[in-house]
């Protein structure tokens, strides 16, 4: 697809993603047009008119958008909605930001993360062991800039990228040197008719255009993923990591609390006790970032250091402070039951969880075991509390209803005795009392430090 002057691009919705397409499609020559069916902000007005592009708000004008060329759409936006039905039928193409940004990379290289749970902290981590190595690196995409707009503003020689699977459903040509899928469980299935298998194959298109000799990185721990790769094959080298002492001579494996990752004959180790981030999972989003980094090039001496000195996530599981002996965790980015499940299994001491929000249809069976282990008692931070009443009432003996971040660390701690903690942890979107899950965590945060 080469850019010039009669070729019209339109941009469905004016988010991070989109605004960096339009710069970056302004900059290859195309003539550019954003619209977007809500409110575009201020600031963003701004700068489209800094740059010269053309946009509405408040609604699509459908002859403004049916003579595009191309199509990139917001990742939010639905393929059941009268716009995109429309496009569609008019046969136009459409791909996403990251396909659009792929056309237009150059020679740099590109390592992309996806699955279910972990790619953030995998992809801040894998950022993280090139920086300190002193590569030219990005990291982009769900995290940080739009990949396209890094294209058009600063573009590096890496880019490490947070995919997710709406980004993947338009990619026609993307395809990454090293692709990462860490795990698959049931989310946003309203996406997706319903159908987990439309699911698991959207995510296993981050492989699709691969070459052999680019490499793909799998958690071969997970059934899904494994039972997919029987009937589905791949161009590209596969490398597994597991929790199991598989002895792998190339990929990760943990044996007897050594973290080995194996590649080009070299065995890197350490003890898993050394490791900045803690908790299982942390050890699976470890061991891919590990291979991606060898893989990178990068010497084991720099990757154990960088390994020591990273810093989570925040909003997942972050140590907000120990008030009279109670320790408070904000997991606030466990935004479905799988995260929950990952954030109890690294708890020590009992807990008390905070758990609600918009529930997506959460299958809360998931859980149970951990919770009769592990929770003493639930507080419920939603406007709608039933779902969670239903599947844990008569199973913890203290449920307590709270509707504000607030309320809910002060029944928390009043819950709690000295060596206990408080994990906020909610299993659930944000949207009834937040404005996100940032804000959700930013005000557990607050509460926490008043008292």
């Amino acid at each position: 697809m080469d850019a010039n002057t009669d070729k019209r691009l339109v941009i469905l919705g004016a988010g991070e993603s989109g605004i960096g397409t339009a710069l970056l499609g302004k900059q290859q020559g195309w003539d550019v047009f954003v619209t977007d069916g809500g409110k575009i902000k201020e600031a963003t007005k701004k700068e489209l008119e800094q740059a010269g592009i053309a946009y509405e708000d408040g609604g699509h004008s459908m002859e403004q958008i049916l003579n595009a060329q191309c199509i990139v759409k917001s990742p939010g936006i639905s393929e059941k909605v009268a716009v995109m039905k429309e496009i569609r039928k008019a046969d136009i193409e459409v791909c996403s930001e990251i396909e659009f940004g792929y056309r237009y990379k150059g020679d740099s290289k590109i390592i992309a993360i996806t699955g279910s749970n972990g790619k953030s902290t995998t992809t801040k981590l894998t950022y993280h062991l090139l920086e300190k190595a002193g590569y030219d690196v990005a990291m982009v995409g769900n995290i940080g800039y739009s990949f396209a707009r890094q294209i058009a503003e600063k573009p590096a020689e890496w880019y490490v990228i947070e995919v997710s699977s709406f980004q993947l459903d338009d990619i026609h040509q993307f395809c990454p040197d090293v692709a990462v899928l860490l795990n698959i469980t049931p989310d946003h299935l309203d996406r997706y008719d319903y159908k987990f298998e439309n699911y698991v194959a959207s995510k296993f298109r981050i492989t699709e255009n691969q070459t052999t000799e680019q490499y793909f990185i799998v958690n071969l721990d997970d059934s899904v993923i494994t039972d997919y790769l029987k009937g589905h094959s791949t161009n590209a080298q596969k490398i597994y990591f597991t929790m199991s002492d598989q002895n792998l001579n190339e990929g990760g494996y943990i044996s007897r609390d050594i973290m080995h990752i194996q590649h080009g004959g070299e065995d890197l180790s350490m003890s898993i006790h050394d490791l900045s981030i803690k908790g299982k999972h942390n050890q699976y989003n470890s061991m891919a970032a590990g291979i991606s980094a060898r893989i990178a090039g990068i010497r084991k001496e720099k990757i154990r250091e960088s390994f020591a000195s990273f810093e989570g996530l925040e909003h997942r599981l972050e140590f907000v402070a120990t008030v009279r002996g109670v320790e408070f965790i904000n997991d606030s980015k466990a935004t479905n039951v799988n995260s929950v499940w990952f954030a109890l299994e690294s708890m020590k001491q009992p807990t008390v969880l905070i758990l609600g929000g918009q529930d997506k249809g959460n299958d809360y069976n998931e859980i149970m075991e951990l919770v009769k282990e592990k929770v003493k008692a639930i507080v419920c931070m939603g406007i709608d509390n039933a779902p969670i009443h239903a599947a844990f009432d008569g199973v913890v003996e203290n449920i307590i209803d709270t509707q504000s971040a607030m309320d809910a660390v002060a029944a928390a701690y009043s819950l709690a005795d000295k060596g206990d903690a408080v994990l906020l942890s909610p299993a659930c979107a944000s949207f009834d009392l937040f404005k996100n899950y940032e804000d959700r965590g930013k005000q557990f945060k607050e509460a926490v430090h008043t008292l």
